[in-house]
């Protein structure tokens, strides 16, 4: 029933809002555009269609923020004016109340927000769809002041996002039981991993942990800027880290007044995301623009600033040297091979032919390498290759479902900052040292390096083991020779006992022979 009035809710909205109109005028048909303006009629439809539809996905509440801040990074796909009114959902979704978000501050940490703080702005500084953040000073142990960010939960999101949850797994199970390609995709999977990740994103303290462990991840790489965790103060519902301050990705000219270059901040993101992925297996999978700023400061010119890690994304070994070796192969156009990942990893049914599994890779794939992310219509290309895959049967892989929702992250920002980037160039030297890595001499002494305290302990005792297992053979092998007599000595009885019965069924045969002789003598 609360799935019925939600889903209600929702076409409510999609009509007060004239989502329908929206939608049917970005078709060429003019028919439809007809049926737009007879279903207008009686309803104020002034204000501009980007508003209208930011002021939906608000309306309807976090899940479609979301999607709402995902296809804000996709400008080649929007009309200006649209791209630009879902960019304010990022960091500009309306604020809840300030005395409700002390008043949770106070019953999270237990204590007055004067004493947990020298100074606390009571207007947020920016504001999205799970929490939205203050400006405050913190008081460290030693009796020094520090600049902090404040993160709190909105209240009742819990049961916000159930809502949703439960009417998006209804319409999963639809399409999965009326669509023709509704197995394949698994949409009842990726619905799970999206609850996964948001209720994850829930959790303040999970995610104060992804931030640590990102920072020690990028420690070395001097290229991003993660902020640190205060834990005194880290609750699941408040979290407080390290202010940074730097200026959002998306003020492209004011980056560019300033000095920085922009073509090698987008190569830098490239830089940062694959390393993310194929060297730690632990990557930042929520980098919309709202997320992402740039360091003006002397020290740290032109590096990225991380923020927000309430969604990251994690690969096994297998995942990772299985897309690795799949990127390297299109970067190559060695499309045979990438037919042949796509087989072996069990993607595709094992009775796919290669060579036709190649010949659509490439049709594909081909006509777009060596062009800048500025000529390429990503749209055809996802088109072509749904087409593809519904053609071959190539299973949607869930755990993978945040890495392609990043990727889709990774371009938008490129093609913001450098039209003219090459992606495929721009990785290929990255994947092609990493997967030497993985098969090189460097990987093995990391992996001795790793084990070194196992081998440690267990070298000092691999006399007393091998005395042990020398025992166990010898005792074994006696054990086993005691068993073959033992079945032998059966044997011989069983021949025996065999022996008798077939001496005394052949002399019971020949008594009855010679009784059947006997009788007849005597009668005739």
């Amino acid at each position: 029933m609360s799935r019925m009035f939600r889903g209600g809710f929702i076409l409510w909205v999609v009509l007060r809002y004239g989502l329908d109109e929206l939608l049917l005028t970005s078709f060429s048909r003019p028919w439809l555009h007809t049926v737009a303006r007879v279903l207008s009629v009686g309803r104020d439809l002034r204000a501009p269609p980007g508003q209208r539809l930011r002021e939906a996905l608000e309306r309807l509440g976090p899940i479609f923020v979301k999607f709402g801040q995902m296809l804000s990074t996709r400008r080649d796909l929007l009309r200006p004016d649209i791209a630009d009114e879902l960019a304010r959902l990022q960091d500009q979704v309306p604020p809840f109340d300030s005395d409700l978000s002390i008043r949770c501050i106070e019953k999270a940490l237990g204590k007055p927000i004067d004493q947990l703080f020298v100074a606390f702005d009571r207007q947020p500084v920016a504001s999205a769809s799970i929490a939205q953040v203050h400006f405050a000073l913190l008081r460290n142990r030693d009796g020094s002041v520090r600049e902090a960010a404040v993160k709190v939960l909105r209240p009742g999101m819990l049961p916000a996002i159930e809502k949703d949850l439960a009417l998006m797994r209804m319409m999963a199970g639809w399409v999965e039981s009326l669509s023709a390609d509704g197995k394949r995709l698994k949409p009842r999977e990726v619905v799970g991993e999206f609850d996964k990740y948001l209720h994850d994103e829930l959790d303040l303290l999970r995610e104060a942990s992804s931030a640590a462990q990102l920072r020690r991840n990028m420690s070395g790489l001097d290229l991003v800027l993660i902020p640190e965790m205060f834990w005194d103060h880290c609750t699941a519902e408040v979290l407080v880290m390290e202010r940074m301050n730097g200026v959002p990705i998306s003020q492209v000219e004011r980056l560019r007044d300033a000095g920085v270059d922009l073509k090698q901040l987008a190569r830098d993101g490239v830089t940062i995301f694959f390393t993310q992925v194929f060297r730690d297996g632990f990557f930042h999978a929520d980098m919309h623009p709202g997320n992402i700023q740039v360091s003006l400061a002397p020290d740290s010119f032109g590096r990225y600033i991380s923020l927000d890690f309430g969604i990251v994304g994690t690969l096994t070994e297998f995942d990772k040297e299985y897309l690795a070796q799949n990127f390297t192969a299109f970067f190559r156009r060695n499309y045979k091979r990438v037919a042949e990942l796509h087989i072996e990893s069990g993607w595709v049914p094992a009775s796919t032919r290669v060579d036709e599994l190649e010949s659509a890779i490439r049709a594909v794939c081909e006509p777009y390498f060596d062009r800048p992310l500025k000529e390429i219509s990503l749209g055809l290309v996802l088109m072509r290759l749904f087409q593809t895959s519904r053609r071959f049967q190539v299973e949607i892989q869930p755990q993978l479902v945040l890495l392609q929702k990043t990727l889709l992250n990774i371009e938008g920002l490129g093609r913001q900052l450098d039209p003219d980037l090459d992606l495929w160039s721009t990785a290929k030297p990255f994947l092609e040292r990493w997967m030497i890595e993985q098969v090189g001499p460097q990987k093995l002494f990391h992996q001795l390096r790793d084990q070194a305290p196992v081998y440690a302990k267990l070298v000092p005792e691999l006399p007393r083991l091998l005395q042990q297992y020398l025992l166990r053979g010898s005792e074994a092998s006696s054990k086993q020779a005691t068993r073959v007599e033992e079945l032998l000595l059966e044997q011989r009885r069983t021949n025996r006992l065999l022996q008798a019965l077939l001496y005394a069924f052949f002399g019971f045969a020949l008594g009855l022979v010679l009784l059947q002789i006997y009788l007849r003598v005597r009668l005739f």
